[in-house]
């Protein structure tokens, strides 16, 4: 028994001095950050300043890889599927959340074939009108499609998109079923939007920001607690819709297996990356909102998913929004 004891203290003992001498020489090579969305959009704005920050901390290189489709779980269940040796990382937002609910086949579990390392921004949302609506303001808004509910179509950037969730968490909040329209990207739903063709739309402030200032779209409320700084004109919804909210949370994310050591020097590196003046800077210029120190550690992101995961779920078993 004390041979046996011994044999397995030194398996242990050997196993941890690997990962510590790993740890010590990490980064050694360039790190992929897997964006599962398509280049240019406001996930990927925000995980190339955040990479670059980043690798000053770690003294490493970043470099962001797209790897878009079916509403981010491609590149999601690429990152679950990598080896956890710290080497590949993904930077999704709020549709890990929401993915188990939504696709009936989904090759990885948010929960457990991931390590959060830390939750770095909040992208509030907007709640916009085409130009030719004749609501004025959020309260005549809320009147008037509950009164039409037949005749409002409400687009979408695609099934799993954040403008896709805060429409259908905005119906649920309304007790209102509208007809949705899915677009292939926040491009042409915009477009559909300006030219009269859809409604309504609610969509992140960094794609509705250029819209809202020039005046080309009717803009009716923020889905945030409070009134912005970008946008002090637009009241919060929950205003006119008591405890309606929604952000676009993201999440710096490992594969399972990942060594302690490691995360907990990528969680160090998170936290002063997000405390770089650039980073800061450029998060206020998109409307984003740096999440608080204390989400910005593993325990507390594996938390905010959870959470979000039971949010979502009966939202959008009640909308019936599957996909195969």
């Amino acid at each position: 028994m004390f041979k046996k004891v011994s044999l397995l203290s030194a398996v242990a003992a050997s196993l941890a001095f690997v990962a510590t001498a790993a740890s010590a020489s990490y980064p050694d090579k360039p790190i992929s950050v897997v964006v599962p969305f398509a280049a240019g959009g406001p996930t990927d704005v925000v995980a190339r300043n955040l990479s670059q920050a980043l690798g000053t901390q770690l003294k490493g290189s970043l470099v962001v890889e797209n790897v878009g489709g079916a509403g981010g779980t491609i590149g999601a269940g690429k990152v679950a599927r990598a080896p956890g040796d710290g080497y590949t990382l993904l930077f999704h937002h709020i549709g890990m959340s929401t993915a188990p609910s939504l696709y009936r086949k989904l090759d990885f579990k948010p929960l457990e074939d991931f390590i959060p390392i830390g939750a770095v921004v909040d992208v509030p949302m907007t709640l916009i009108g085409k130009p030719q609506m004749t609501a004025t303001n959020a309260k005549d808004l809320v009147a008037y499609v509950k009164a039409n509910k037949d005749k409002i179509n409400l687009a979408n950037a695609g099934l799993g998109s954040a403008s896709h969730l805060c429409g259908l968490l905005l119906q649920s909040a309304m007790k209102t079923d509208l007809t949705t329209v899915p677009f292939q990207g926040t491009g042409p739903a915009m477009t559909a939007l300006l030219g009269g063709q859809v409604d309504l739309m609610c969509d992140q402030s960094t794609n509705t920001t250029g819209q809202i200032k020039g005046g080309k779209v009717k803009a009716y409320a923020v889905t945030s607690k409070g009134k912005l700084a970008n946008f002090p004109e637009l009241p919060p919804l929950n205003a006119e819709l008591p405890g309606f909210e929604v952000g676009v949370w993201h999440i710096l994310y490992a594969p399972k297996g990942t060594p302690a050591p490691i995360v907990t020097q990528l969680q160090t590196a998170l936290q002063a990356a997000m405390k770089d003046p650039g980073f800061v800077t450029k998060m206020k210029e998109l409307g984003a909102e740096i999440m608080p120190v204390d989400k910005q550690n593993s325990a507390a992101a594996k938390a905010l998913l959870a959470a979000e995961i039971a949010k979502w779920s009966p939202i959008i078993q009640a909308a019936k929004a599957y996909a195969d």
